[in-house]
């Protein structure tokens, strides 16, 4: 495979100006895929993102880093240091043309450089300007500092998360940031939409922690509604003040989650796994005993889970993962593997629609797999127009073909650091 030529987009007409470090990169990252003219506006000195890991092959180096890669192909990079004057009157005349920018700095940190939105606006009022911050612009944690960490705990992701009898725990890869880019994405779109029906910008305020908590589902609502505090129960998952279901179970080479339930749909399931393990002489008395259609979704008890768990994790535990994954679809039962990395790799579905994606680095000596679009549009298709650019690759093009600034200009602004 090679990069694909520029082609029509949904957002193709579109200009974005993406300021962001790790916290945001993502939302640029959906932007670019979708067709818009990403810009990456790095600090002379690179995005700090550059310096993330893992890196290719263990070189630690700025143009080598995975996440760098995984997060800014598609778009196009200039640097400019927006804390200088002369930075900041670049980027004002970038605004001009602009029609999104994303920024992920503290709360006000643009406003102090002159680069607010008010002031933004006053220059171009259709722009979009979109803020990525860990609990928004206002309010009393607003200044907070929010690793990954800090922020998952707050959020409440963390107290569901892990086993009953151990300390909360947070999902291994940092999510926070990612929950609030996905969210400052689809703010963007919404403040496009109106746009497009009236022509006026706006401003978009993100927060992480806003964005995470609505990923804990129903946990918050059945405080409201209930007084319930749902906890963190391992491979089991709390429905209610006194029920509920196992979802995760050990087999012959992994794990699979089987939603052991009840209720019209996921009580058939069950069912229908209870007559598979008597058909297997692994049958259980007790179990078949019970139609677990008419207990209700998510009304089993601990008392009932003691007595189905052990039977069902003899059963899971004697096959494969495939194993379990065919019989289950034979036999109309929720149930399914739990995939590893390789299992991915290897998934006969993502291989059907040519989802990963081999593709020769111009710099590399091996080919490189990538992901393919997060969706697919008969007519606008989601395209790799580009890899993830190198520092400044992008400046000649954007500060003279477009500006208009002379090549001895911009050797001035590199030697200033302005760029």
């Amino acid at each position: 495979m090679s990069v694909v030529p520029a082609a029509e987009g949904m957002l193709s007409p579109y200009r974005v100006l993406d300021l962001t470090d790790e916290r945001g990169l993502l939302c640029g990252k959906i932007l670019a895929d979708l067709g818009a003219d990403v810009l990456q506006v790095e600090p002379p000195g690179g995005n700090t993102a550059r310096r993330i890991g893992p890196f290719y092959r263990d070189e630690i180096h700025a143009e080598r880093s995975l996440f760098w890669w995984s997060y800014t192909a598609n778009k196009r990079s200039i640097t400019l240091d927006i804390a200088t004057a002369d930075g900041q009157a670049l980027l004002k005349r970038l605004v001009q043309s602009a029609d999104f920018l994303i920024e992920s700095g503290a709360p006000g940190a643009m406003a102090a450089l002159g680069l607010g939105y008010d002031a933004l606006a006053a220059i171009n009022p259709a722009l979009i300007a979109v803020s990525i911050t860990p609990f928004g612009q206002q309010g009393p944690y607003a200044a907070y500092q929010a690793p990954d960490l800090v922020g998952m705990g707050l959020a409440g992701f963390m107290y569901v998360t892990g086993d009953p009898d151990r300390p909360p725990v947070r999902v291994g890869v940092p999510h926070f940031y990612l929950h609030g880019a996905g969210a400052a994405a689809s703010g963007a779109m919404m403040a496009h939409a109106h746009r497009v029906l009236t022509g006026q910008g706006q401003y978009v305020d993100t927060s992480c922690q806003e964005a995470v908590c609505r990923a804990l589902a129903n946990a918050p609502q059945s405080f409201a509604l209930e007084g319930s505090v749902l906890v963190r129960q391992g491979s089991y998952r709390q429905t209610g003040a006194t029920t509920y279901m196992r979802i995760t179970w050990p087999c012959k080479d992994g794990f699979v989650n089987f939603k052991c339930s009840g209720g019209a749909s996921s009580g058939g399931s069950v069912n229908n796994f209870i007559r598979w393990m008597a058909e297997e002489g692994m049958g259980d008395s007790y179990m078949e005993s019970l139609d677990f259609t008419q207990l209700g979704y998510g009304m089993v008890t601990k008392e009932l889970l003691d007595h189905v768990v052990p039977p069902v994790e003899r059963f899971l535990l004697s096959r494969t993962k495939q194993e379990l994954f065919d019989g289950a679809v034979a036999r109309r039962i929720l149930l399914f593997p739990v995939a590893m990395p390789r299992d991915i790799l290897q998934n006969p579905q993502l291989q059907a629609r040519a989802y990963f994606q081999t593709l020769q680095h111009p710099d590399l000596d091996t080919p490189l797999t990538l992901l393919g679009p997060f969706v697919r549009a008969s007519a606008t298709p989601l395209q790799l127009r580009r890899l993830a650019p190198q520092l400044g690759a992008h400046n000649m093009e954007i500060y003279c073909t477009e500006l208009g600034l002379q090549p001895s200009e911009l050797a001035y602004l590199r030697e200033a650091g302005i760029i």
